[in-house]
This record gives structure tokens, sequence and C-alpha cells, in this order.
């Protein structure tokens, strides 16, 4: 097994040619560190139409 320069200094990493490490680690351009999680799309509405009220609605 040759010595990867980018690896985190335990001895153990094992670097796809993504950079991403089997720890969950990845290669930053200078040191492997742990990448933020991509975050969530914000709750929407699941119906593109517009909420309308039935023909008659509010009349007395």
């Amino acid at each position: 097994m040759s010595d990867d320069p980018r690896c985190c200094g335990t001895g153990t990493c094992i670097i796809n040619a993504e950079g991403q490490c089997w720890c969950g680690q990845r290669w930053d351009g200078e040191k492997m560190c742990f990448m933020p999680a991509p975050a969530a799309a914000p709750a929407g509405r699941q119906n593109s139409e517009p909420l309308t009220q039935p023909s008659g609605a509010g009349k007395n």
C-alpha cells in the first residue's frame, strides 16, 4: 500500500479518485476534512395550482 500525502495521519485512509475517504472526509485541496452536509430544499407547497374557493363561497 502506498503512502498517500492526503492521509489525515491515521495511516488508514483509503481515498478514491474523487478525493473521498472511507471515513467520510474529503480532500479540500489542502487537507482532509469533513464537508458540510448539503442544504435541504426549503419546504414548499406540493401543488402548484393556486388556492381558490368554490364558486358561491362566502356568499350569504
